[in-house]
């Protein structure tokens, strides 16, 4: 993946995170519990941030290359797994898709632990 796609991946996935937002603060307000919102929320706020992150990949993936790319795939599955899985949890309610979500948070972990150690390696 070269970095033109990852900035594509990118922004693609701050596209959906900021309709994530906008439907949980407009659309879900009035049909989801305050405990089910405030899981869409973090959702969001780990979709954001991480989408963020893609962009600061791609800007790297420049200089590092391939190791670079294999970290922001890394990050955008995390994002779908941890993301992914508390927007459905928040909208269904079916409470094994929380088990889900830490999978992913380890995703994010490995994916930054990816971007330091391709760094390291290229001094």
């Amino acid at each position: 993946m070269t970095d033109r796609h990852l900035i594509v991946l990118a922004a693609l996935n701050m596209i959906a995170a900021v309709g994530a937002g906008a439907f949980g603060a407009h659309g879900l307000k009035q049909s989801l519990t305050s405990d089910m919102l405030a899981v869409w929320q973090t959702g969001v706020l780990y979709h954001l941030v991480h989408a963020l992150g893609l962009f600061i990949i791609a800007l790297l993936a420049a200089r590092y290359g391939a190791g670079m790319s294999t970290a922001g795939l890394i990050m955008f599955a995390g994002i779908i797994l941890f993301s992914g899985s508390l927007y459905l949890l928040a909208v269904t309610g079916i409470r094994w898709l929380g088990a889900i979500t830490p999978i992913g948070g380890v995703a994010f972990l490995v994916a930054w632990a990816w971007v330091a150690w391709t760094a390291w390696r290229a001094a």
